[in-house]
């Protein structure tokens, strides 16, 4: 059953339900100048209803990572679709930023099980291209990134937030349920003690516990989403501020993610080869160039080609952490390792969507935000560039 046909086939329905659950996700960076303006509050104010969402599918990572290493994937799933039909028409209702933010809390809680459970199960059913097929199982996220902005741009300018928000979660309803039940066979087993063995070696190699490892993860996912938050979570409105309006933004948003499905697919390939530090170094290191490169950029065309070069430089990082994990921790803790390491991203885009919107409303311009993504990209190389050294000084364990 491993590296199978049906292996192959569960990845295909895995990409398709993380796609639909991404919504979840994406909806709120395209609808911000909309349900601003209609709640009547500032930048920062909705940024911190993105934060809730972001913080919802925190917990939602690591709760539903926990589900599924007990329960399988199919309960996980099915929660999902409700919980996003359920937000979702929450969200629309609403007249106050506070039931706003409940609102996305329970849309980034529900989106969460499309997201990082799904990649630790997939991540059961391939050894030969284990990377590769993690990779693709994470790209789904971004497809969704590079579906949703434009039509729910489109929605929104014909028929406003509310009904565009009303017709997300009755989709995920209706479309999700009966693909999660096509996931019920249960995963291979992979001769446990003796993949729990290798694990603890590999871990002791390190120099580290299972728990100083998990938390150094964790601090790498955070500082690295925090970089990425600036472009992924304000480019509409960055776009928007500068005169070039809300559609090119969603357009650069789109652009971003579809080049970022492309960086992350290759880096499966090269992490099969090279291993999860130093595909997590590379995609740290090109992230930095490209937010700085955001600093140069002075014309809508411009912002255009730095958007697609981001998408391509950062997509392989986080695939990267479900790598390290699936390295160095046994098989039956996969979903909770991942969902708790790749969920700490989640929590950076959260921290640093809020940080840009607050900096904006400091200094009138999202400069200081850039260079705040920066300094946290720095100290994600730097964490990368140890992992890595230390996996070179030490002898490898077969």
């Amino acid at each position: 059953m491993i590296d199978s046909p049906y292996a192959w086939r569960r990845l295909g329905v895995s990409v398709t339900l993380s796609t639909l659950g991404g919504i979840g996700m994406w909806a709120l960076a395209v609808a911000m100048p909309a349900v601003q303006s209609d709640l009547g509050v500032s930048r920062a104010d909705i940024a911190f209803a993105y934060s809730m969402n972001m913080i919802g599918f925190f917990l939602g990572g690591v709760l539903v990572g926990r589900l599924v290493d007990r329960h399988g994937i199919v309960v996980a799933s099915v929660v999902s679709a409700l919980g996003l039909g359920a937000g979702f028409g929450l969200a629309s209702t609403t007249t106050s930023l506070l039931m706003f933010a409940a609102a996305q809390t329970l849309v980034g809680f529900s989106a969460a099980a499309t997201f990082a459970p799904l990649i630790a199960d997939i991540s059961h059913w391939f050894e030969k291209r284990r990377g590769v097929a993690v990779a693709i199982a994470a790209s789904g996220n971004y497809i969704a990134g590079a579906l949703w902005p434009p039509i729910v741009e489109l929605m929104i300018h014909r028929y406003g937030w509310r009904a565009t928000y009303l017709s997300a979660g009755a989709l995920c309803v209706v479309v999700m349920v009966p693909l999660a039940f096509t996931l019920r066979r249960r995963a291979p087993d992979h001769a446990a003690g003796g993949a729990v063995a290798v694990a603890r070696r590999s871990l002791s190699s390190l120099g580290l516990s299972p728990n100083g490892l998990q938390a150094l993860l964790i601090l790498a996912g955070l500082s690295c989403c925090i970089a990425m938050s600036m472009p992924q979570v304000h480019i509409v409105a960055y776009c928007a501020d500068r005169g070039y309006g809300v559609a090119a933004g969603a357009e650069m948003l789109s652009l971003m993610l579809g080049f970022g499905i492309v960086s992350r697919i290759g880096s499966g390939w090269l992490a099969d080869r090279v291993g999860g530090a130093m595909t997590l170094l590379l995609g740290s290191t090109a992230q930095a160039v490209a937010l700085l490169l955001y600093l140069m950029a002075d014309s809508v065309v411009s912002l255009y080609i730095v958007s697609a070069l981001f998408g391509l430089f950062q997509g392989g990082i986080v695939p990267s952490y479900a790598i390290i994990v699936r390295e160095y921790f046994p098989p039956r803790e996969a979903a909770s390792r991942v969902g708790l390491t790749v969920s700490s991203t989640v929590l950076g885009m959260a921290l640093g969507g809020w940080m840009g919107g607050k900096l904006f409303d400091l200094t009138g311009s999202y400069q200081g935000a850039f260079i705040n993504g920066i300094g946290w990209n720095v100290l994600n190389a730097a964490i990368a560039w140890w992992l890595l050294s230390r996996q070179m000084r030490r002898p490898s364990v077969a």
